[in-house]
Formats: C-alpha cells, sequence, structure tokens
C-alpha cells in the first residue's frame, strides 16, 4: 500500500485500512479514536468523554493516566530502561517480587512474563515439568467448562473450546472440563473430580477463582471451590490459580484465593499487576514446585523466558501501583463500590423477566433475557454497544452478558449514572417485548 493514498482519510478511515483489532469482525463499526485519557474518563478526537466502565479490558484499575504511576515510570526512564534479564538483575523487579510475595506469604518464588497468556502459559509448564522433573508421568490437566486462559498455544489448550479457538481444536492438548460447581450440581462434579484423578495421570487444575472471566463473568461460591482444592490437593494433583483479572482487589480482596483455605500451588497475574500502564505478566508458585527445579541436572532447568522479562519500567510501574492500595485505602473503596452494586441489584429484582443480575466486588453482572440463546454470539450485544456508546459509556458485553467492572477512582455520581442508563436499557428492550 502506497502510504500517500492515506493522506486524504480521516483518523477513523486510516485505522480501518491499516490495523487489524483484536476480537473484531472485519464489518464491525468503526473504531472511535481517543486522544486522551484522565482517571474513568476517556476522550475521542472530537472532544468526547466517555466513562470506562470496564477499565478498558479490565487493566486500568487506577484509571487513566494515573499521576502518580506516571511519576514512577518517568523516573525509572532517567536510570534504566532495560536489561537482559538472564544472568543480571534490578531493584525494581527485587521489589515488586519482594512487594508480591508479601502479599502470597504461601509462594516463595517469582516469574516474569509479558501478559496473561504467558502467565498462564509458564503456570502449565511449570506443573508439567514439576512432575517430569521427577519422573513422574502425569498428562492430564483439569479446567472448567467455559473458561478462558487466554490465546497462546497452551493457554487456548486449558481453556474451554469455543469460538475464540475453534480453528485451533486439532492442535491443542486435551484437557478435562468440569461443570462450573452450584447448590445443585456439587455432588456430581466432585465425583467427575474424583473419577479423573483416580488413575493419578492428572498434573494440574487450572481454574479462576470465584468468577469465569471471558466465559461469561460467571459467579460461583468459595465453599464450592474449596472442595475442589481439597480434592485436588489430596490426589497430588497442583491447583493453579488464573487471577489474570480477580488479582488486585476485583473480587473485594487483594486476590480471590483469600476467600479459600487451600491456596493454589501457582498463581497468574497480569492486568491490574501494573495498574494498566504496561504490559506485564508473573507467575508465583510455592517451594514445593520451584523444589523439583533445583537439581544439578541441568536438562531439568525451565528453559522458558521472553525478550521483557522482568522490563524495569513494568516493574517500577507495578510498585507504583501497589503503593495506591495503601495511599488510597482502595480496598474501602471497592467495598463501597460493591455496596452500590449490590443495592442496584436489588433494584433490578422488578425487570427480572428480563434480566437477572448479580456483583461480586466491583463487578456487577447482567444477563439479559431475550429469543436466543446465552451465547458470545448474542445479537443483543451490539444493541448494547450502541445504546451505551450513545450515551458516552464504554462497556464491551460478552454477547447478551452485559458487566461492569469500573476503575477504583470511580465517582458515586458516575456510576448512578450508568446504573440508571442500564434501567433506561432494560425498559427500552421490555417495551420492544409487549
Amino acid at each position: 500500500m502506497e502510504m500517500g493514498r492515506l493522506n486524504n482519510l480521516n483518523n477513523q478511515q486510516k485505522d480501518s485500512k491499516l490495523i487489524w483489532h483484536p476480537y473484531t469482525h472485519y464489518e464491525s463499526l468503526p473504531n472511535i479514536v481517543i486522544s486522551k485519557g484522565e482517571g474513568q474518563y476517556l476522550f475521542d478526537e472530537n472532544g468526547n468523554k466517555y466513562i470506562d466502565a470496564i477499565s478498558s479490558w479490565w487493566v486500568s484499575i487506577h484509571g487513566h493516566c494515573n499521576r502518580y504511576i506516571n511519576e514512577a515510570v518517568y523516573k525509572q526512564l532517567q536510570t534504566l530502561d532495560h536489561v537482559i534479564f538472564g544472568g543480571f538483575t534490578h531493584y525494581p523487579a527485587i521489589e515488586i517480587s519482594e512487594r508480591i510475595l508479601n502479599l502470597i506469604p504461601f509462594h516463595n518464588k517469582v516469574f516474569f512474563s509479558d501478559n496473561g497468556s504467558t502467565a498462564v502459559e509458564v503456570a502449565v509448564k511449570m506443573a508439567i515439568q514439576h512432575f517430569h522433573n521427577q519422573g513422574i508421568k502425569k498428562n492430564k490437566i483439569i479446567a472448567f467448562k467455559d473458561s478462558y486462559h487466554g490465546d497462546t498455544f497452551g493457554s487456548m489448550s486449558v481453556s474451554s473450546r469455543s469460538i475464540f479457538n475453534k480453528a485451533f481444536w486439532d492442535f491443542l492438548f486435551d484437557v478435562e472440563y468440569i461443570d462450573l460447581p452450584n447448590e445443585n450440581n456439587i455432588n456430581e462434579v466432585v465425583e467427575h473430580f474424583k473419577q479423573t484423578t483416580i488413575n493419578g495421570d492428572v498434573a494440574a487444575f487450572i481454574y479462576e477463582p470465584l468468577l469465569l472471566g471471558a466465559g461469561g463473568m460467571k459467579i460461583y461460591k468459595p465453599e464450592h471451590l474449596e472442595i475442589l482444592l481439597q480434592l485436588a490437593t489430596s490426589a497430588n494433583v497442583l491447583n493453579i490459580a488464573d487471577e489474570v483479572m480477580t488479582g488486585f482487589g476485583r473480587t473485594g480482596k487483594m486476590f480471590a484465593s483469600e476467600y479459600m483455605i487451600t491456596k493454589p500451588d501457582l498463581i497468574c497475574l497480569s492486568k491490574g499487576l501494573s495498574g494498566g500502564i504496561l504490559p506485564m505478566g508473573i507467575t508465583t508458585c510455592n517451594s514445593k514446585v520451584y523444589s523439583s527445579f533445583e537439581q544439578t541436572d541441568k536438562t531439568k532447568t525451565f528453559y522458558h523466558g521472553h525478550s521483557f522479562t522482568g522490563n524495569p519500567i513494568t516493574c517500577a510501574a507495578a510498585i507504583a501501583s501497589l503503593d495506591l492500595f495503601d495511599i488510597n485505602n482502595i480496598l474501602e473503596k471497592i467495598q463501597d463500590i460493591n455496596n452500590l452494586h449490590i443495592a442496584f441489584v436489588q433494584s433490578l429484582s422488578k425487570y427480572k423477566q428480563y434480566c437477572r443480575a448479580e456483583t461480586i466486588g466491583v463487578i456487577l453482572r447482567i444477563e439479559f433475557i431475550n429469543n436466543e440463546n446465552t451465547s458470545y454470539l448474542n445479537n443483543i450485544k451490539d444493541v448494547i454497544n450502541e445504546f451505551f456508546i450513545e450515551r458516552k459509556i464504554i462497556v464491551r458485553p460478552l454477547g447478551n452478558i452485559f458487566y461492569l467492572l469500573p476503575p477504583y477512582c470511580i465517582e458515586k455520581t458516575d456510576l448512578e449514572y450508568i446504573y440508571k442508563t442500564i434501567v433506561e436499557f432494560i425498559q427500552t428492550i421490555s417495551s420492544n417485548c409487549k
């Protein structure tokens, strides 16, 4: 393409010509050109102000362009931008590792990567090699139906089979999928888990604690997960908590794993880890996992790494993000948001014919009921997007599953405006059904 041909196009048109966006059908509406971010708001090139109600894919936990984090990044840029992480280290990596392990005291090692998918990839490889290094053959993984763990081949393999990875099914390794537990099926799920582990060939159970993200924001109870974690531990199966989305306060505690007694052997972190400023992934593990790699036989080394592993600038952003939890009393703010969500969910009971709502932490989930099945491809998705964008609210529904996942800096007035808009939408679809 001759770039001169684009001179007469506006930015939105240039974007359509040049850029292949993620999870985006080629006939989708043109992308809105964002020029600035500030707190819970994003501004487009025409000066329109939008509320970022989903923290830009769940990463911007402190809002956009947070001055404290930006200053930490700028300061780090003056001293060290990057250094190879094999044979070398640096202060920000040491500090963020210490800070993370203080929050996860039952783990003792941190492994850096680039994003949520790679954090999961690392955890799965560690789990499999943990047993390989001991001469134990375990080649099965257990995961939940409707789970989503990323887009690399390993993380796709342990995700539920769906439209996200359908083209690659023939290339993914087999996984045993169990139903998400609830009051009605917990006995069947437990029996399925027991039967799957009875032969001793399961290496790991990977799960999104308390909340399936991209699989439909499905919420489930800690007491049910606790049963499965105990079963895994007793069967010598490693527990992998994918806290890429749930970590750093999203469910009301710093990590969703804090709701359970049995702690995971490995934890995957990303998204809010750096405050949403820069891409970063971390996998933590306990001494049981790490000890299987402490061998004189160099073939038992964990041969995995990324070019930007442990990048100092990203580490500086993550340190600053953790500072803000104390400076701004973030966990208290999360509780305030949850209280508002709870009251709003209760107010929606009169619309139960058209929607089902529930909440955990800062996450509000609403399943809209129409004449289509609950699915990522439910056509109401486009209707929702258009309705809320017209009212300057950024959402990204998962088909007919609408959710809020706002940054912690969001004001009560903005939440009330969003709630009001949700009610308006429900009233619109209810009037169309009459």
